[in-house]
């Protein structure tokens, strides 16, 4: 039965025997295992071989003067394995007496609390970092509330600053499409002018011939044409004016007539460049805003057309704008739509269209404003909205804009 215990422990249990002066004289497979020493490395040898640098010598003490007054020695002990890992190990050193009341020897049972160790000072080190966070809590949050007391106080102020930094550079982007539109515009003045000009020059020639032949009735009539000339010319400064006029009161207009305003500012662009223009449009359909500043978005998208005729080399060259109304979630729009034959936009470039200073044309054509522009028009002026799509052959551009059915929409 006693082998039957020995067995037992053995098994189950990290086993050692030395002798009184602490030499080792026994040792089971599981103490093997853990220290990393073979049977033979451990037989003979002081049992301090696996003892921890760490442990102090009063510990060692403590051990030799209980075990040497024949009590046995209980405690948790740090061991240093043969690979230098560090070990915990419950151990329990029972002094064995002879016949004679005698310590003949020392037996150690122990066995591996390693895990249980490192969690107990895993837990013991959270909780001195609890410890240490509870007691800087209080710091931290008043550190935290006066920054975020900072940073509210001075949130708004910044608001302020980014806003008008914003309408600055919403400014000057304005003032510089309005300046390309400008140069746009002297050029169709140039084209307006450069005939009845030239008809002019001729009929005052004309009326000088016929001044020394004497002959009033043919003076008469150069000298009325040559007042229709002028006239003409006038009524085209005129309608530029009107074009530029910065009046920004909104009102009910009908998009026919900023279509016609566009088409007649562009005639002899149109005329030059040979682009059939096609339209077709509901003439009772109005919306509320700025009727120029509409015409000016449509004049933008016709220019366009043409760099783009030019550009590869349309030689049917071809716009239709078509205008109607739909109603959508009981709200109704006016839809124009304004098409071109001119192969549509390359697809790497569709995303940033209406970036501000993005184009496809060379320096001397473009800035990059234009459909910037008509997109900031459209949504600030006419609460609209504008989109692209390529269709077959060309490109389509679509302003989307809501209208105002009665007295009491207007208000």
């Amino acid at each position: 039965m006693t082998t039957t215990y020995q067995d037992a422990i053995e098994n189950s249990n990290i086993v050692s025997k030395t002798d009184i002066n602490g030499i080792i004289t026994f040792v089971n497979d599981e103490f093997c295992k853990i220290s990393g020493y073979s049977y033979d490395e451990l037989i003979g040898q002081n049992h301090n071989i696996v003892r921890h640098p760490d442990v102090c010598s009063s510990s060692f003490k403590i051990l030799w003067e209980t075990i040497l007054s024949k009590k046995p020695y209980k405690a948790t002990v740090k061991n240093l394995t043969k690979s230098g890992k560090t070990v915990y190990l419950n151990t329990t050193i029972t002094p064995i007496l002879n016949a004679k009341g005698d310590i003949q020897e020392f037996i150690a049972i122990r066995y591996d609390v390693t895990k249980e160790v490192q969690l107990q000072k895993n837990l013991e080190k959270k909780e001195k970092e609890l410890e240490l966070l509870n007691k800087t809590l209080e710091q931290r949050v008043l550190k935290q509330t006066k920054e975020l007391k900072d940073l509210n106080e001075n949130l708004e102020q910044k608001v302020q600053e980014e806003i008008a930094k914003n309408k600055e550079k919403q400014k000057i982007l304005f003032w510089q499409s309005r300046m390309a539109s400008l140069g746009q515009m002297l050029g169709n003045i140039a084209h307006q002018w450069r005939q009845p000009l030239t008809e002019l020059n001729l009929t005052l020639f004309n009326m000088k011939k016929a001044c020394k032949k004497n002959d009033d009735e043919k003076v008469d009539l150069l000298y009325k044409e040559s007042k229709n000339l002028i006239l003409n010319m006038s009524n085209t400064i005129e309608d530029f004016t009107n074009f530029f006029n910065p009046k920004k009161d909104k009102k009910l207009f009908f998009i026919c007539d900023a279509i016609t305003e566009s088409l007649n500012i562009l005639k002899k662009m149109l005329e030059i460049e040979s682009i059939e223009v096609n339209i077709k449009v509901d003439d009772n359909i109005q919306v509320l805003g700025v009727s120029n500043e509409l015409s000016q978005v449509l004049i933008n998208l016709i220019q366009n057309a043409k760099d783009a005729f030019n550009q590869k080399s349309i030689i049917n060259k071809r716009i239709d704008i078509l205008v109607k109304q739909e109603e959508i979630q009981n709200t109704k729009y006016a839809f124009i739509e304004v098409i071109d034959n001119a192969l549509g936009i390359d697809r790497q470039n569709l995303e940033s269209i209406f970036e501000p200073y993005f184009t496809t044309k060379h320096k001397s054509q473009g800035t990059g404003l234009g459909l910037f522009m008509s997109k900031l028009i459209i949504e600030k002026s006419l609460d609209g909205s504008i989109s692209h799509k390529n269709i077959d052959n060309g490109s389509s551009f679509t302003i989307k804009i809501p209208m105002i059915t009665n007295a009491m929409d207007k208000k």
